[in-house]
């Protein structure tokens, strides 16, 4: 059975107005990359709890989250609010099949496509031996609607000089124009094979898998886009070339 575990804020980075990242200290559970934990809080007579992704790596002891406050949401205004010592609850048990485990071996290319604080999973996955053993191109594509909800901007800087013939990094900026940014939804460039184009790479069945995390609508108009260019959802019973982690 699951149970709550006591936590302390070891460290927070605040991003913006609206995006936060709680570095937590606590008998943290075994964990794979790309999985998530419920966090929770009391609020009134109520224990309020919600999953997060965990951005950090499993060989590291501190737990940490990447969060963007919702106006009318219970919870993130809350935990924008905590700061360093304050308490923090958390799930001794971590969930979730977005990870590399599930990625069938004959895949050659990984790509990951975020919006939002959905990068949070990859982040992690990335920060790990795993994707650079295994495969022989990486991509990120990470899309928001504004440059300063771009977070973690210095640690992917650091995969592209660790690993320069290998990942390949792709911001997506919606609301303004940026050099270097695609401004568009990454599904658009999925249908015009602009993002493709831009690597060099082609997505392929025979040796691609994607993972999708962040907003139901790009992860549904993507997935769609995949599977009318012959890709297919991965099921353990029928592997496949698509995996998915909806937020919203």
């Amino acid at each position: 059975m699951t149970r709550w575990i006591e936590g302390r804020i070891a460290r927070k980075t605040r991003w913006n107005d609206t995006h936060y990242s709680l570095a937590i200290d606590a008998e943290a559970p075994t964990f794979t990359a790309g999985q998530f934990v419920r966090i929770g809080l009391d609020i009134g007579d109520e224990r309020v709890g919600r999953p997060y992704s965990l951005v950090n790596p499993p060989q590291e002891p501190l737990l940490e989250i990447f969060f963007n406050t919702i106006p009318e949401g219970p919870l993130s205004n809350r935990l924008a609010a905590l700061d360093t010592g304050d308490t923090i609850w958390l799930t001794d048990a971590a969930n979730g099949l977005l990870t590399l485990s599930e990625v069938p071996d004959e895949s050659k290319d990984l790509w990951l496509l975020a919006t939002g604080t959905g990068v949070g999973p990859f982040l992690s996955m990335l920060q790990t031996a795993e994707p650079w053993e295994r495969f022989d191109k990486v991509v990120l594509a990470y899309g928001v609607r504004q440059t300063k909800n771009l977070g973690y901007l210095d640690l992917i800087e650091r995969f592209t000089r660790e690993h320069p013939d290998k990942f390949h990094f792709v911001p997506f900026v919606t609301a303004e124009s940026v050099e270097g940014a695609f401004n568009c939804r990454i599904p658009e460039t999925l249908a015009n094979g602009a993002l493709e184009q831009r690597l060099g790479l082609q997505l392929q069945a025979e040796r691609s898998h994607v993972m999708l995390c962040g907003h139901s609508g790009m992860i549904s108009d993507a997935v769609e886009i995949l599977e009318s260019r012959g890709l297919r959802r991965h099921r353990r019973k029928q592997p496949g070339h698509i995996s998915t982690e909806k937020y919203h």
